[in-house]
């Protein structure tokens, strides 16, 4: 008996390995992205600075493992995103959920260009409305209906949820179900 159950205890070898998912990141600089990432994989927050081209991380979660490509959000960058996508199996779209109206219609414009990118547009989207801590934020319902989500992603996968970079239990929550999304293939099209 005593033979059983350390076999039991001790040999069953190691857990079988996480899945990973390639997931490219885009928005606006300033939306959040390179903080959101940065708290997700436990690292400082001081001196966080916009990226710069792009930036890899592999952020762990119980369940996966999220290979993320971040490409950074200024002007002079963006024309390149498309450069980046290929070979993703998901997309993380981040917008400032409290910008000026001039630059959430720039963020509305990108998620369209992104949602209708041939190398995108079959692909799961997690949308973060970012910064819900501040103010001026919209709630992500206003969000959906400023960016008309339900007629252009009608037939997609894709999440939409508010985020904070110092609300880690829902960010972390938003990206499981974002993985449940990368996980099943066959999951019914637009859940908020």
């Amino acid at each position: 008996m005593d033979y059983l159950c350390f076999r039991a205890l001790c040999c069953k070898g190691p857990p079988p390995p996480r899945p990973e998912y390639d997931v490219v990141c885009i928005g606006l600089t300033g939306a959040g992205k390179t903080s959101l990432l940065s708290r997700l994989c436990s690292e400082g927050s001081d001196g966080i600075v916009p990226t710069t081209g792009f930036s890899i991380k592999a952020v762990p979660f119980p369940n996966a493992i999220l290979n993320v490509k971040e490409l950074g959000g200024a002007d002079h960058i963006k024309k390149y995103w498309s450069r980046y996508y290929q070979g993703s199996q998901g997309v993380v779209f981040v917008l400032d959920s409290a910008s000026s109206d001039e630059d959430l219609e720039a963020a509305r414009n990108e998620l369209h260009s992104a949602l209708q990118h041939p190398q995108l547009c079959t692909l799961p989207f997690l949308i973060l409305a970012n910064h819900q801590d501040k103010p001026a934020a919209r709630a992500p319902n206003q969000v959906k209906k400023y960016f008309e989500l339900e007629p252009l992603a009608r037939g997609k996968r894709w999440i939409l949820e508010g985020s904070a970079a110092d609300n880690l239990v829902a960010v972390k929550e938003s990206f499981t179900q974002f993985i449940g999304l990368l996980e099943d293939k066959d999951t019914e099209p637009a859940r908020i």
